[in-house]
């Protein structure tokens, strides 16, 4: 079965009782037992919600895994899964991380007795070299947000494996299409559904998909005694947007490569990072990974008053924080999503006050391509 009919038939898409073409919104917080002295699937909608429900079946489709949970956001189900962490163990990750992930593992973690060690993501022999005798877990996000580093899961999976390691990947920017995180040997594949599973910037929304019987348990009941449930209202949103996810990734990516190669060219752009271009240190090992360069990109100019200028005078894409919506959307990781970083750490990653990140929507490439050559002319006019 190819990707467009998965996506339309390959989960619960038809709500049973009815024959409805759409899944039906259980909106309800509790529900009638009928008989107290069996058990029932479904009680009260922290623990579990038939909407819900058809939303985890739905991402471990699309993973090809055995299960999947869905959390009230991306960070809820980043949260969740190093909540696996205990007190005394030791967490390897990439140097070049989201924001929001870094805020947990430096100011959270270690509260609780949790240690981490930094690495260059790009270099395997690097995550071998951190591996402590307490090291309990490898958290790859590969692209990384946002400079696009690229981490080589199969080679980091296997010295995890070899040393007893979980390992988690942040697959956010590839999409389930884009890349199989699963088949490459990771144990706990993490989504924010919030960006392209949904597509439609209306919601927040974070999964999680796995095949282990005990790591699901474990995470089923983090998911209820955390709390970071999703709403059922959310759930059927993002039912909604999946079934155009093939079209609307197809759309997006093409973009992004007409865009990087545009932007590539050009002498008022001093670096395009995009994992397809044939510059990127490390294109071959993504290319090899994953299906294509995937939607976003990021570029820098001459100065934090160019980028200012530039998005002033963009007239198509939104500036705002979050990306993956049909909509083409520009961020300043600067003070979005890494701004959560003191600034001699960014700087050091590479996210400087001259960054800016694209997420390619839907629209026509030509029209994207005219606004951002006249908004560049603008930005580097004075």
């Amino acid at each position: 079965m190819h990707i467009n009919t998965r996506l339309l038939h390959n989960y619960p898409v038809i709500d049973e009782a009815t024959g409805a073409a759409s899944i039906a919104i259980h909106q309800t917080s509790t529900f009638h037992q009928a008989d107290i002295a069996q058990q029932q699937d479904y009680t009260y909608t922290r623990f579990g919600n038939p909407t819900v429900s058809c939303l985890e079946e739905c991402i471990a489709a699309l993973e090809q895994a055995r299960y999947g949970l869905a959390f009230s956001s991306g960070m809820a189900a980043i949260n969740a899964v190093l909540f696996l962490l205990k007190q005394g163990d030791h967490l390897v990750l990439g140097e070049n991380i989201y924001g929001g992930t870094f805020q947990m593992v430096t100011d959270i973690l270690p509260d609780l007795g949790v240690t981490c060690t930094f690495v260059d993501e790009s270099d395997p022999q690097a995550w071998e070299l951190a591996i402590q005798e307490n090291t309990a877990m490898f958290y790859l996000e590969t692209p990384s947000n946002p400079l696009l580093t690229i981490t080589d899961i199969t080679s980091v999976c296997r010295i995890a494996k070899k040393h007893g390691i979980l390992t988690a990947c942040d697959n956010t920017f590839m999409t389930p299409l884009g890349q199989h995180p699963i088949e490459l040997g990771v144990d706990i594949v993490i989504h924010s559904a919030t960006k392209f599973i949904n597509g439609h910037s209306d919601v927040v929304a974070g999964l999680l998909a796995l095949n282990d019987d005990q790591l699901y348990e474990k995470l089923k009941k983090l998911q209820k005694a955390l709390g970071g449930i999703l709403a059922p209202q959310d759930a059927w949103l993002t039912l909604r947007g999946v079934k155009t996810l093939g079209l609307r990734m197809e759309r997006s990516v093409e973009n992004a490569e007409k865009l990087s190669a545009f932007l590539g060219k050009r002498n008022d752009v001093r670096h395009v990072y995009y994992p397809a271009l044939p510059e990127h240190p490390n294109r071959n090992c993504h290319l090899r990974q994953a299906e294509n360069g995937g939607a976003v990109l990021s570029f820098e100019l001459a100065s934090a008053d160019a980028v200012c200028r530039f998005f002033d005078a963009l007239t198509i894409p939104i500036v705002a924080v979050s990306l993956g919506g049909v909509e083409s959307i520009v961020s300043y990781p600067w003070t979005m999503s890494h701004a959560i970083m003191p600034e001699e750490k960014r700087l050091a990653m590479g996210v400087t006050p001259n960054l800016v990140r694209l997420s390619c929507g839907i629209e026509d490439a030509d029209d994207l391509i005219t606004d951002f050559a006249k908004a560049l002319a603008i930005a580097h006019s004075e």
